[in-house]
């Protein structure tokens, strides 16, 4: 399948952003389609350097001004090879400000990146590229109906869903095949996507990994990542995971960190209406891309926190891609009783509880309403997505949905 001609969800987004700001920052983690989104975009009157190229990143080192300095705009591949080319960026803003000169990719948070000292506050836009949505793979350019529901009367949402085009399919073939464009859309057997998972996990290792810090342990860096692999779903406890794999918790804090800013590792706060508890509370551990996961675990089938996995990697490209403010995260009470997944929108709360079973039941919804009942008005009828064919209101406030009519 031809990658470079599917939409992705943020185009609309980086295009609105590349009007009005000097620069625009696409971050994300390698192989998620930077490069392709921004070729898209560039036309004859963008030049386009590309930091992978080893003359380019001479000629960043040596002469970074002269490579931004033109009057041309410019767009400007794996920044973060380079970290010191903001400051030109930078320099030659303040020089010349025009909306869309700059657009620059990285397949690290430059924000948490410790050697770049440069934000571009208040000169650029940042945008996250997460892989592919299950739409995205589908040609559709979109993620989940996050969106319309926010917008939909909470009444209306069976008959909204029910509407919806929509076509089953098997969670666990979808969370085997990942977002990344590669094994997604162009790899169907899984010895194929194997040896791509193997290269690309061994590429960041061995390449991209020793960019943004040294690692001089790199079999402790990979075991670290198989554990995490194995934690999907549970509260990120530093020391027990070194324990596991015999490394100190201010190695483990170190190396989370770094799987962090490339994009690979998702922590998924709690939900606190203080919001500074929500700084304290222990997040749980996800991934960015659950092939990637599958492959490091090896586990004999996807589990139900792969499925959570996918549902979360669906909502943060609708998070990061949209202009209003939203944030994720996941409740739990002292008692125990959980929420899976949590949005923020403005005011509205929607809490939405995953199950991989087929026939929803009614002790299902307990903690959905649990958590309604707690904060009253902010919250909008619960979800409980599942994986068998059910759309319908199985609690007066809680709507049973099979997962793949939202995603």
């Amino acid at each position: 399948m031809n990658t470079e001609a599917l939409p992705r969800l943020v185009a609309r987004g980086l295009a609105q952003r590349l009007r009005v700001m000097p620069a625009v920052v696409v971050t994300g983690a390698r192989q998620t389609g930077k490069s392709t989104l921004v070729q898209n975009l560039i036309q004859d009157h963008r030049d386009y350097f590309s930091l992978d190229d080893l003359d380019v990143i001479d000629a960043a080192r040596r002469d970074p001004d002269l490579l931004v300095g033109g009057s041309r705009p410019v767009t400007l591949d794996e920044v973060q090879r380079e970290p010191n080319l903001l400051l030109a960026v930078k320099r030659a803003i303040d020089k010349r400000r025009e909306p869309g000169r700059f657009l620059l990719t990285g397949s690290a948070n430059l924000l948490l990146m410790r050697k770049v000292s440069e934000s571009l506050a208040g000169r650029a836009s940042y945008l996250t590229l997460w892989p592919m949505t299950r739409r995205e793979q589908h040609g559709l350019g979109r993620c989940g109906l996050w969106e319309q529901l926010l917008a939909t009367r909470d009444e209306d949402w069976l008959e909204l869903l029910a509407d919806h085009p929509a076509e089953p399919e098997d969670w666990r073939s979808l969370a085997r095949r990942g977002g990344f464009p590669t094994p997604a859309l162009n790899l169907t057997k899984a010895t194929d996507r194997a040896i791509w998972f193997d290269g690309y996990v061994r590429t960041y290792l061995e390449a991209d990994l020793q960019n943004l810090s040294a690692v001089a342990a790199l079999p402790d860096f990979r075991r670290l990542m198989r554990a995490a692999c194995c934690r999907l779903g549970q509260l990120v406890n530093q020391t027990e995971l070194g324990r596991d794999v015999a490394l100190p918790q201010p190695t483990v804090h170190r190396y989370l960190n770094l799987l962090e800013t490339s994009y690979l590792l998702v922590r998924l706060p709690a939900y606190a209406v203080n919001r500074t508890k929500r700084l304290i509370k222990t997040p749980k551990l996800y991934w960015g891309d659950t092939g990637t996961a599958l492959h490091l675990a090896q586990p004999s089938e996807p589990g139900g926190a792969h499925l959570e996995n996918l549902i979360l990697a669906d909502l943060l490209a609708w998070r990061d891609a949209r202009l209003d403010h939203a944030e994720l995260f996941y409740w739990r009470t002292t008692l125990g009783e959980e929420i899976d997944l949590v949005i923020e929108a403005g005011e509205q709360l929607i809490p939405i509880e995953v199950k991989t079973s087929s026939r929803p039941r009614l002790a299902d919804t307990r903690h959905l309403r649990t958590f309604r009942s707690e904060y009253g008005d902010q919250a909008r009828a619960g979800l409980l997505l599942h994986c068998g064919k059910t759309l319908q209101w199985i609690a007066p406030d809680v709507l049973a949905v099979p997962w793949w009519r939202v995603l």
